[in-house]
């Protein structure tokens, strides 16, 4: 009556190319992994983890950390975010905790109060001191 092997091809193509979406008035208590693009507009209390993009619309509020590969954020976050590559702060977005990215995109009108390390090793911290009228940059690891 069905055919198995188009059902199983249908599948395997949605899983590849699908997104993750949590709709408005969709609220969420715990940590959210995703191995795809994750969506977020309405309300998740706990980390948000993903080896795609993670998208906070701008109805989005993330109580928890954030780590993915890219974030694209429009909405709120209070905590801390971590990403790969690119992270973009949109419009009226509202940010409460501290980024670390390698490239970092902040709109005008985008709200961020935190700390933020870039770069491809977030790991070095640049220290910069003046002596005797020349400046020097000491560069120390921390692990």
């Amino acid at each position: 009556m069905f055919n198995k092997e188009k059902a199983s091809a249908y599948s395997e193509k949605t899983n590849s190319n699908s997104a993750t979406l949590i709709s408005p008035g969709t609220s969420l208590k715990g940590d959210v992994r995703s191995e795809n693009d994750l969506r977020i507009d309405g309300t998740i209390h706990g980390n948000v983890y993903s080896s795609a993009k993670i998208i906070v619309g701008p109805s989005g509020f993330v109580e928890g950390n954030i780590e993915g590969a890219y974030a694209d954020i429009t909405g709120k976050v209070a905590g801390n975010i971590t990403v790969k590559e690119l992270l973009q702060l949109r419009g009226e977005s509202y940010v409460q905790g501290n980024i670390s990215a390698v490239k970092l995109q902040i709109d005008p009108t985008a709200v961020f109060n935190g700390k933020c390390q870039m770069g491809t090793n977030t790991g070095n911290v640049v220290i910069m001191s003046n002596e005797d009228e020349s400046t020097t940059a000491k560069v120390n690891t921390y692990k």
